[in-house]
């Protein structure tokens, strides 16, 4: 499809007809792509689409099977790993590269430190580091380890790096996939500087309210295909996420069915502090979902940890069942038939470097035993029931699954999770970095984990998540309990009333459907 913006003459990076395989797995089929100075472009599709693949072809990590990279309008070799910084064109991962025990100057000037008299010119590195921070109107002292800065300020020292390297084209994957809302805006602010000095930003999200707020243009890809470039005046979200599927996605959330409220009480929670968490109690019944809303650092994730024994609770009670629990060990939760899904898949859920099987199966190796060892035909058995409960899919289960999309890892994460068979499921984050697609599965296997009887907490920062999904929703602020919403009161507004204190509960009882 033809570009929204004119021909690709104007072009300061274009592709022309991009394939891409790997062995004999093709992954991008004659991909024409083009951006241009002062342009914010975003690439958006479902995990495994093909958009990682691209933007590191775009940025010469990886290499075209066959067509083109033009730039500046001359065909080019794009120099490999990282080469391609020295023309300008940088690209900021999805996991940020930051070394933790450096400063900020040491980052932003790390490989290429500026010298004097065969010396590290300290004094000059601190100057001009505090002098791109200034352009980009961030207040970080220069001297600061990376290690003591919040997320949002990381993510400012990596946008320096790239504008201290003369960046003329800038690619950003998922860059707001750990900031709050406030932090998404200040990021933003800070493309449009860029992009106003004519600084060309190649945007992948997988949040469609953002492509709309800051792309000037869209390319949809799926499956490695591209199915079309449009100008972001032309679209809407659902029109977006439509040919990102191939689907309508209008059934988005699924119907909720209200669960008894005679039901059982499965767990109960009495008064709890702990770090982060400040005199929390609520109950949770049978069948329910339950969602946790509030801003980043509200104390939601504070509270699971607690619950579950991966954080030292000091005071409060907690029942699970009717019966008094004090786990101080994850193992102890999951043995009382209660499971916790990490937002950090990467750093805390999953062996990346692992298969399937392995994965699958961590939390349940006792499970799997025969004679007193492990039986790899039992694992197997166990990964063919979640690969097709899940919709897991990868080319073969020994795979590492840091090279499954982000949504199957998701997926896989789930499995793991409901491989211990928990009655209670906390999920946190559940839908963080994937596509509307696999999000839409997740949220119809969620409720039909709610209709079997399971009892969930959803803890989310996407607060249409929380809303179409919940039964009723806990707002978390400063590590207290806001207040309880159900019914008609759950809405954005009153969510985001007591999120930033404006309404008060006025009390902190525990209460239940």
């Amino acid at each position: 499809m033809s570009s929204a913006e004119g021909t690709s003459a104007s072009a300061i990076l274009s592709a022309s007809r991009i394939s891409k395989s790997f062995g004999e797995i093709p992954v991008l089929f004659s991909i024409d792509f083009d951006i241009k100075p002062g342009e914010v472009h975003a690439i958006i599709g479902e995990n495994g689409a093909g958009k990682s693949t691209l933007i590191k072809i775009l940025s010469g990590f990886e290499q075209p099977t066959s067509g083109s990279i033009s730039y500046d309008g001359k065909v080019v070799t794009l120099p490999p790993n990282g080469g391609a910084e020295a023309m300008g064109i940088v690209l900021i991962h999805q996991e940020l590269n930051l070394a933790e025990h450096l400063t900020v100057a040491d980052s932003i000037f790390l490989g290429r430190e500026l010298k004097k008299f065969g010396f590290l010119d300290v004094a000059e590195m601190r100057r001009r580091a505090a002098e791109v921070m200034q352009t980009l109107h961030v207040n970080v002292d220069p001297d600061a380890r990376i290690n003591t800065l919040s997320v949002a300020d990381k993510q400012m020292v990596e946008i320096a790096k790239a504008i201290s390297r003369d960046a003329r084209v800038l690619v950003m994957d998922e860059p707001t996939a750990v900031l709050s809302v406030g932090e998404t805006q200040t990021l933003f602010e800070q493309i449009r500087r860029l992009t106003a000095r004519g600084v060309a930003v190649i945007f992948i999200s997988h949040k469609l309210d953002e492509i709309m707020e800051l792309a000037r243009r869209v390319t949809v890809l799926r499956d490695g295909q591209l199915i079309a470039t449009v100008g972001t005046e032309a679209l809407t979200p659902d029109s977006i996420a439509q040919m990102m599927v191939g689907r309508e996605l209008s059934n988005l959330y699924p119907p909720k069915h209200e669960p008894d409220v005679d039901a059982p009480l499965v767990l109960s929670v009495h008064n709890l502090v702990a770090k982060g968490v400040k005199d929390v109690s609520f109950d949770l019944r049978k069948g329910e979902i339950l969602g946790f809303a509030g801003l980043i650092g509200s104390g939601r994730t504070a509270v699971a940890e607690a619950i579950v024994g991966l954080s030292h609770r000091d005071s409060g009670a907690i029942e699970v069942e009717g019966q008094p629990a004090n786990f101080t060990q994850v193992a102890q939760s999951v043995d009382a038939g209660l499971a916790y899904m990490t937002k950090d898949r990467k750093g805390k859920g999953l062996l990346l470097n692992m298969g399937l099987r392995p994965n699958l199966t961590l939390l349940t190796l006792k499970k799997h035993l025969k004679g007193g060892f492990l039986d790899p035909s039992s694992e197997e058995k166990a990964l063919e029931r979640a690969v097709r409960r899940f919709d897991i899919r990868a080319r073969d289960a020994t795979v590492a699954v840091g090279r499954l999309s982000g949504g199957n890892q998701q997926k896989l994460m789930l499995g793991k999770t409901m491989e211990t068979e928990p009655d209670i499921i906390i999920m946190d984050e559940p839908t963080r970095g994937i596509d509307v697609g696999t999000k839409q599965q997740i949220y119809h296997i969620i409720a039909a984990l709610a209709a079997e009887g399971k009892s969930i907490i959803v803890i989310s920062s996407e607060m249409q998540e929380v809303i179409g999904l919940s039964h009723r929703v806990v707002v978390m602020r400063e590590g207290r309990l806001a207040g309880v919403l159900e019914g008609a009161e759950i809405t954005e507004g009153e969510i985001m009333r007591y999120a930033a204190g404006i309404k008060q509960s006025g009390h902190n009882d525990r209460i239940s459907a």
